[in-house]
């Protein structure tokens, strides 16, 4: 049976008092919110923190409002109350689904949107038990210095995981950053970086305190799809949101392409919206962003799925999202 290491558990009820427990104790501390990832690895001993600061209670991380110009969401909300608040499936459906599409209904309830935007990478040399790990002779990112991904390679390529912040990359969601220095701002599209031991641009004292989503021009459309071995439960294989602006006449004005899954970060496609601007998203254009799509995204050995399968969905995903905004 795997067991938790002994540690202090914290309840601060104010973002301040946070910070401070997080600032005192320094590396030996760890925020949790759900804890329905941190849980089973720190049972897995990939993390031992001494001390962990619950976030539960801290009011400053918590609620959803509106306003004319965005939606601000609480780090600490759970995703069951993103994916069934009103305000949110009425104005941007998409990560509605994407929240509703993590894990399955008991872990939705305590997971929160904060935790899933900083969800750990994830890899199949790392998330296993220690005596696995030990057995391999451990990896880049815990207790080794091999790759076991990459033979050679240099940087850990385990992959991002999470189901939100595909959607919230093309929403333009802003995150909302706090630390020992002062609050700051941060665009999720220079949130994330290409390094798999830590793909955030955020310190270990600080914590995301909230999400600010601007609302979408009027025409917009927004879609997520999510490749798994089961509907429920498992982590991605493949996601990834598309954003699809058109102008009055019916051609596409803005286009975007994110998808996840497929290295450490989640990444923007390039080239996709050449073959889409200016076009009306009929049959070939969805074709044709679909092969650029594929000719993009190249799938590694951190997922235990063959790669040549993954990387044959991805057109697939992509056809699929196209077609649910051109039915929209």
């Amino acid at each position: 049976m795997l067991r938790l290491h002994p540690y202090e558990y914290h309840m601060p009820a104010a973002l301040d008092e946070a910070l401070s427990l997080l600032s005192a104790h320094g590396d030996d501390a760890m925020p949790i919110a759900g804890g329905t990832d941190l849980v089973p690895n720190m049972k897995h001993g990939l993390f031992t923190p001494g001390h962990l600061v619950a976030l539960s209670r801290v009011r400053e991380m918590r609620g959803i409002t509106s306003s004319p110009a965005e939606i601000r969401i609480g780090a600490a909300e759970t995703l069951t109350s993103v994916a069934t608040h009103p305000e949110i499936l009425t104005a941007v459906p998409s990560l509605a689904r994407a929240a509703e599409l993590v894990s399955g209904p008991q872990l939705r309830r305590v997971g929160t949107i904060g935790g899933n935007v900083c969800l750990d990478t994830r890899c199949a040399y790392y998330n296993q038990t220690k005596f696995w790990r030990k057995a391999l002779g451990y990896c880049l990112k815990k207790d080794g210095d091999v790759c076991h991904v990459v033979k050679g390679g240099t940087r850990c390529v385990a992959a991002h995981s999470a189901d939100t912040p595909p959607v919230l990359s093309v929403l333009d969601a802003v995150l909302e950053v706090a630390g020992p220095d002062g609050k700051r701002e941060v665009p999720i599209r220079r949130f994330f970086t290409s390094d798999g031991i830590w793909n955030r641009s955020i310190g270990r004292s600080e914590l995301l305190v909230a999400i600010r989503i601007p609302r979408p021009p009027d025409g917009t459309r927004i879609a997520f799809q999510k490749l798994r071995p089961r509907q429920a439960i498992d982590f991605p294989l493949a996601n990834l949101a598309v954003r699809v602006g058109r102008d009055d006449e019916g051609r596409v004005s803005d286009f975007r392409l994110v998808i996840s899954a497929m290295g450490a970060y989640p990444r923007h496609v390039g080239k996709v919206e050449e073959a889409a601007m200016g076009n009306r998203l009929g049959p070939g254009v969805i074709e044709a962003v679909a092969e650029q799509a594929f000719r993009q995204c190249h799938p590694l050995t951190n997922i235990t799925v063959d790669l040549e399968w993954r990387r044959a969905m991805v057109p697939v995903l992509v056809r699929r999202a196209l077609n649910e905004i051109a039915a929209a």
